[in-house]
Order: structure tokens, then C-alpha cells, then sequence
């Protein structure tokens, strides 16, 4: 059967490719006006343009997507330029041990730069041989598909490499930092189980007469 021993635990497969975000859609963010400030504790801080990224080395990833909200969907395709590769242009300092990707409208998360240096982790500008759509992140947004989609930010922007983390939109609403998805660590509660348990309770408690 297609996707067993692919599909993390509480995840259902889907053929869709659903939209989900905070706040409304950078329509106005075209690859005219794209650029991605690469700053913080590197040696080498720059600017790239839509233009300069793409005439990058760029490779394509065929990966599995999972979504917080627990839909997975399977041998996604995706053309970028690899995040290793940004990140030996700038040169991280010794003591840089986290990346904040900085989002258009001011939204962040975060992960630590050893997650981001995984092969399999693009700056991704094409999806399934087209340009990324703006619903789904365009003109560019992180892919990390080791981690829940919520940290493959859409809309980027900047990447700030630092010794401190600091928890973006999502993980300070109680999200989790680690967005595990074979772990399930979907939230700061670490037993998924309790979680699961009030979620139920709330959805499905009984309405009195008198409401």
C-alpha cells in the first residue's frame, strides 16, 4: 500500500495540497521585488536578489510534506538552492548554533543550523516544475521536510544566524520548537496523549438544555 512506513504517527494522507497560514497572502512580493538578507553572526553577511538565487546551483528534492494539522502529502517535487550552500557563502561564526527565518509581514520560526545543513533542505522557488505559487510561499520559502511544514517558512525573507534561539509565531502560541513528525511533537506539552485527550473533550462536550 503507497505511503506505509512513510506516514508518521496521526497523519493522514492527502492528494490536495492545502493552504494554511497566518494573516493574508504578499501578493504583492514578485520576484521583481524578492530579495533575502543573509545577517546575523556570519563573516560574510549579503543580499541575494530572485535574480542571483536562481542563477545558483539548483537541485531538485523529491520529498514527503507533513502538516501540524495532520495531513501528509507524499513524493512532493521541489527545485531550490540548497540551504548549505547560502550558509557557506556567509560564513557562520563558531558560536552560531540557530537560523531565524524571517518572513515577509514579520513572521519567524526557527531551527537549530545543524538541522538546516540536511541535504534534503532548500531554499525552494518551484514546486512540481512550476514557480511557487504565492498561497503556498512564492516567490520563495524554506523546505525542510524532516520537520512539521510550519517550519518551512513561506514567504522569506532573511536568515538570521545567532547563539540564542528565539521561538517565532507559531512556537511561542504553543507550538512545538522541535516539530518532530515521528516523534509527534506537535506541541510545548510533551505527551502528546494529554493533548489529544483535551482537544477531545473540548470538540466534543455535551451542550446543557440550557444552552
Amino acid at each position: 500500500m503507497k505511503g506505509v512506513g512513510r506516514v508518521p504517527p496521526g497523519q493522514i494522507l492527502t492528494h490536495g495540497f492545502p493552504v494554511l497560514h497566518a494573516g493574508s497572502v504578499p501578493i504583492d512580493l514578485t520576484v521583481d521585488r524578492w530579495s533575502l538578507d543573509v545577517h546575523g553572526a556570519v563573516a560574510h553577511p549579503f543580499r541575494l536578489s530572485y535574480r542571483e538565487l536562481t542563477a545558483m546551483k539548483q537541485v531538485e528534492e523529491q520529498v514527503d510534506i507533513h502538516c501540524v494539522t495532520s495531513w501528509s502529502k507524499l513524493d512532493t517535487g521541489w527545485t531550490g538552492v540548497p540551504f548549505s550552500a547560502v550558509a557557506e557563502q556567509a560564513g557562520p561564526d563558531p558560536g552560531a548554533r540557530f537560523v531565524i527565518l524571517e518572513c515577509e509581514q514579520g513572521f519567524t520560526t526557527s531551527l537549530p543550523l545543524e538541522a538546516l545543513m540536511e541535504r534534503n533542505v532548500l531554499l525552494a522557488h518551484r514546486y512540481d516544475g512550476r514557480p511557487l505559487a504565492p498561497e503556498h510561499g512564492g516567490p520563495v520559502r524554506m523546505l525542510v521536510p524532516d520537520r512539521y511544514f510550519y517550519k518551512s517558512a513561506k514567504w522569506l525573507r532573511g536568515l538570521k544566524f545567532t547563539s540564542i534561539d528565539e521561538p517565532g509565531y507559531w512556537e511561542v502560541r504553543g507550538y512545538s520548537n522541535v516539530a518532530d513528525p515521528w516523534q509527534e511533537t506537535r506541541y510545548t506539552v510533551d505527551d502528546v496523549k494529554v493533548i489529544h485527550r483535551m482537544r477531545k473533550s473540548s470538540l466534543f462536550q455535551p451542550i446543557s438544555p440550557s444552552e
